[in-house]
């Protein structure tokens, strides 16, 4: 484990502080859970044509107990909105898959996936452009949360054997690149104008 890490890394898109839960899973067992969570947006971004800079597990001890959270950064120039909307729900739904694939899955430990920075900055960013997302309704001409999920599982079945294995990586390594994860998955990780330019 790390040390605590910076204050800005615990923040959400908005500059919030992320929501912490207790996982009722051990250390080994939440550190893996969060690389599913953190491949699963990774994994996804490059199957939908986004770069992917890097994916993490971010731990920690704090006040003698331990802490686990994560990161991966990404972006494209376009990309279409529920695609977008998908890869945030990535984490929540590979996460709560991890639970059910290794025999871990109960009730208490499926609501701790859940991940509310994900599902905000998937409504923030689509807003502006009109579309909208319900936390817990089908708003007019978009789409409830729990589309949205399931627009993500459908993705995350067709590709858990990618996840996977960079889910283990990431446990081992802590840090992947995209390209590490391009690698393994045999997914291309694009390099777009402006990143070529810099």
């Amino acid at each position: 484990m790390t040390t605590t890490p910076s204050p800005e890394a615990l923040l959400d898109h908005a500059g919030n502080p992320r929501q912490s839960r207790a996982t009722y899973l051990t250390y080994e067992q939440s550190r893996l859970g969060m690389a599913f969570h953190e491949a699963g947006h990774a994994v996804l971004a490059l199957a939908y044509g986004l770069h992917v800079e890097s994916s993490e597990v971010i731990a920690w001890t704090d006040d003698s107990s331990w802490r686990v959270t994560g990161k991966t950064f990404s972006d494209a120039p376009t990309i279409h909105v529920w695609r977008f909307a998908a890869m945030c729900a990535a984490g929540q739904v590979t996460q709560v898959n991890y639970l059910m694939a290794y025999g871990l899955w109960t009730p208490e430990r499926a609501l701790a996936c859940t991940a509310e920075h994900d599902r905000e900055m998937a409504i923030d960013v689509l807003a502006p452009e009109g579309f909208r997302i319900g936390r817990e309704h089908v708003p007019a001409g978009g789409k409830s949360w729990s589309m949205v999920r399931g627009m993500a599982r459908r993705k995350v079945e067709h590709l858990w054997r990618e996840i996977r294995t960079v889910a283990h990586a990431m446990d081992e390594n802590t840090i992947l690149t995209g390209d590490q994860i391009a690698e393994m998955t045999g997914l291309v990780n694009p390099v777009f104008e402006a990143e070529v330019a810099a």
